[in-house]
């Protein structure tokens, strides 16, 4: 599998999760076992993400710009703690995900814009821009939008997790 076949696989899951998402939780029926199971789907949307960007750049060769680094730093030690929360069952840690993946979101936001406007851009490197688009998934979700929806998920999915009856 090459990395548009890659980022095109990736693109259809992070669509498929957030519809599937929100389609759940509005209904009545099915938004328990929702909830119920949210940690255990942001962890999974977490070791995703980790994996994809690390495929990302250690298979296709991609280096990670200024921007893509920071998105890690969210992104990573959410790939740790939420599977450890799922096996603690120990939804305060959703709070944690919660705070990283929104500081993730924002980080994806800023890059998303950096690749739209690049002459508004100052935080990227001659030899490795912040701008550039190394793949987009099903022609249009570059790398940075990918990580927006896999942080918004998680965001969605830490939000959902306070709902669970007399977990909290």
């Amino acid at each position: 599998m090459d990395a548009q076949q890659f980022a095109d696989a990736f693109s259809v899951t992070l669509i498929a999760g957030l519809l599937g998402g929100f389609a759940l939780f509005a209904l009545a029926r099915t938004r328990t076992r929702l909830i119920a199971a949210s940690p255990a789907i942001a962890a999974l949307v977490a070791v995703a993400a980790t994996a994809g960007s690390l495929y990302f750049s250690e298979v296709a060769g991609f280096v990670p710009c200024e921007l893509c680094w920071y998105q890690r730093i969210a992104m990573y030690p959410m790939a740790l703690i939420l599977p450890l929360a799922v096996l603690r069952r120990d939804r305060q840690i959703t709070n944690y995900a919660f705070v990283l993946a929104g500081a993730g979101f924002l980080i994806s936001a800023s890059h998303i814009e950096a690749q739209l406007f690049p002459e508004r851009s100052n935080s990227c490197a001659l030899d490795d821009p912040c701008s550039a688009k190394w793949v987009e998934g099903l022609g249009v979700f570059t790398i940075p939008q990918m990580a927006a929806m896999a942080f918004f998920l998680i965001v969605m999915l830490s939000v959902a997790s306070t709902f669970a009856p007399g977990e909290r």
